[in-house]
C-alpha cells in the first residue's frame, strides 16, 4: 500500500511472451517458461499486473481444446512430444482426459449397457 516495494514482472509473463502467446498460444513451449505457469500467473496477477489474468485466461482456453483433441486421438508416440510442451496443470488435464477416454471405451465396447436399479426390484408391501 506503501509503495515501499515494486515487483518485476518475471520473464515468462513479459512482453515477448505475451506476443508469442497472442500469435499461437497452442504452440508455445509454456513449460520451458514456467512449469506451473497458470498458478504462479494466479498468484502474481494481484500483485503487479492485471492484464496477466487476461494472458492466462486467452491461453488456457486456447490450449484446452487442443490439449482435449490431442488426448483424444494422438497415438502415444506423438503424445510424448507433445507433453513436452505443457505444463504441469495442462499435463493433469490431459492424464484425466485420457484415462475418461479410456473408461469410456471400456464401458461402450464391454458390459451391460443397462443396469437395473436395486431399489426397482423391490415391491411395496400391501396396506392392509
Amino acid at each position: 500500500m506503501r509503495q515501499a516495494v515494486s515487483i518485476g514482472v518475471p520473464a515468462c509473463f513479459n512482453q515477448k511472451a505475451r506476443l508469442e502467446i497472442q500469435a499461437d498460444a497452442a504452440c508455445v513451449d509454456l513449460r520451458s517458461r514456467c512449469p506451473y505457469f497458470y498458478e504462479f500467473g494466479c498468484k502474481l496477477a494481484p500483485l503487479c499486473d492485471k492484464s496477466i489474468g487476461l494472458l492466462l485466461a486467452y491461453a488456457f482456453r486456447i490450449r484446452y481444446k487442443e490439449v482435449l483433441h490431442k488426448a483424444h486421438t494422438t497415438a502415444f508416440a506423438a503424445a510424448s512430444k507433445f507433453l513436452m510442451l505443457l505444463t504441469k496443470e495442462e499435463t493433469y488435464m490431459y492424464e484425466a482426459a485420457q484415462s475418461s477416454m479410456a473408461a469410456f471405451k471400456k464401458w461402450r465396447m464391454g458390459g451391460p449397457r443397462l443396469q437395473r436399479a436395486s431399489i426397482l426390484g423391490r415391491k411395496r408391501k400391501l396396506a392392509e
